[in-house]
């Protein structure tokens, strides 16, 4: 009923709700606005997509199994495929801080999906001629459809986000160990001169972390191909058809192109959000490689005159708005921050994994805004780090070669000729004097010129 004020009055089971006129959601979504106001966040595309996927799905499985009507089955396909697509966004309005099993969203998925397919079919909105809940949510529970919306788009952006952009940046790192391959500089251990090392070498165990990554993250997607749908409240399966599940995964399967597979048991898969808690620790195990990456090139490119000076990172916009001609390292600052994002977002979906009581996680809605931001953040800044940072670096090669030459630690190479301890003497007496090892071992004729030459020929 319209109030011709700009809202529509609509009842549910706690009495009369005003709704916006031109809305597509109802009373229950409503509600949810009211009760939740706290942080403006909202569940992102990714989501909705995997949401109104799974509602698309269900609709073609229940008119497949002969229990949704063909018409009325046709219009929610059709409107749950707009959700699916984009075309309804602005309808999803519920905070993220919510009921923890995300009920309330799954309400507005059903009431947006519900009054979408009533204008398709010519009726009046509101007037739930085709039901949020007996046609819409059809065999389901917010217990299962929430959990697997989760674990659809939590997969999806993995394959297509993150896995291309860690291989991008793998590639790029693995592309400056083999530019660098015959640079030679000093090593460093405790932020102290070390032997030498290639600089390539250095680049290689950078790329290294990103393939360990890329394997790291692979290993949770069988977990998370795991679904929820078909065991309604429970796991029990109540008020559901027993091929509901197997259909809808097949369903989403060959949509998303992604194997997905009905849970082989809905008490875990509802109980616990574990899959979850093991993405996010392969995501943030890749964060904390990312920051060690990012601070060593900071560190090696810091400079130009006063720092390491090692290698020279690309300039991509001045660095200070009173120091004129300053340039930082801008895109490897980024990495850090989203790193320390995720690893923070790590530790509130460990909380959220720890919330899972009898049979149900009441943070599921957290857990998911979390997990989806962790993965779009470390896809997008892996892109940037390729292209804007690791592609243009450059060698510094007469200031690595220069510390090399000077570093006091190839008397390490020296300690098989003349003993650990004359070795020390010498790296001693060097430091205080300024000179170099040669020049030590040279003047006390504890070896001869040509050995030296020999044993402290750096690429050797």
């Amino acid at each position: 009923m319209s109030t011709g004020k700009g809202f529509r009055i609509e009842r549910d089971a706690l009495g009369e709700v005003r709704v916006p006129a031109g809305a597509l959601y109802g009373a229950s979504t409503q509600r949810a606005v009211e009760n939740f106001p706290v942080s403006g966040l909202r569940f992102p595309r990714r989501f909705l997509r995997a949401l109104g996927a799974i509602k698309w799905a269900a609709a073609r499985v229940n008119m497949e199994l002969g229990l949704l009507d063909r018409r009325v089955g046709a219009a929610i396909e059709q409107a749950a495929q707009e959700v699916r697509d984009g075309l309804h966004d602005a309808q999803f309005v519920i905070d993220i801080f919510q009921t923890g099993s995300g009920t309330s969203t799954n309400m507005n998925a059903n009431e947006v999906i519900a009054n979408r397919a009533i204008q398709i079919s010519g009726g009046k909105t509101g007037s739930k001629e085709i039901h949020p809940n007996d046609h819409v949510n059809l065999g389901q529970s917010s217990n299962d459809v929430i959990p697997s919306a989760a674990h659809v788009a939590a997969l999806a952006a993995i394959r297509e986000d993150l896995l291309p952009a860690l291989e991008r940046l793998r590639d790029a790192l693995a592309a400056k160990a083999r530019e660098f391959d015959d640079i030679v500089k000093t090593g460093r251990t405790h932020l102290m001169d070390a032997t030498p090392i290639r600089l390539g070498q250095e680049f290689s165990g950078y790329a290294s972390q990103i393939e360990h990554g890329i394997a790291r993250l692979k290993a949770p997607e069988h977990h998370l191909a795991e679904l929820a749908i078909g065991g309604t409240a429970v796991g029990t399966g109540i008020n559901t058809h027993q091929e509901f599940g197997r259909r809808v995964s097949a369903e989403l399967s060959r949509h998303f192109g992604i194997e997905f597979r009905e849970a082989e048991n809905h008490f875990e898969a509802q109980g616990a959000r574990d899959a979850m808690v093991e993405a996010s620790g392969a995501l943030r195990t890749i964060a904390v490689s990312l920051l060690k990456i990012a601070n060593d090139l900071r560190w090696l490119g810091s400079g130009p005159r006063c720092g390491l000076a090692e290698i020279s990172l690309p300039a991509v916009q001045p660095g200070s708005s009173i120091m004129p001609g300053k340039v930082n390292p801008v895109i490897a600052e980024a990495v850090c921050q989203v790193s320390a994002q995720v690893i923070g977002n790590d530790a509130a979906i460990t909380v959220g994994g720890s919330s899972s009581t009898f049979e149900l996680n009441t943070m599921v809605p957290l857990m998911t805004y979390d997990l989806l931001q962790s993965i779009e953040l470390l896809a997008n800044v892996s892109r940037l780090f390729a292209d804007r940072c690791v592609a243009g670096i450059e060698a510094n090669d007469e200031r690595l070669r220069m510390y090399a030459e000077r570093s006091a630690t190839v008397a390490t190479a020296l300690a098989p000729h003349i003993g650990y301890d004359r070795a020390a003497e010498a790296v001693k007496e060097a430091l205080a004097r300024d000179l170099s090892i040669r020049q030590v071992v040279l003047e006390k004729k504890w070896l001869r010129e040509d050995e030296l030459d020999r044993i402290l020929e750096l690429r050797r």
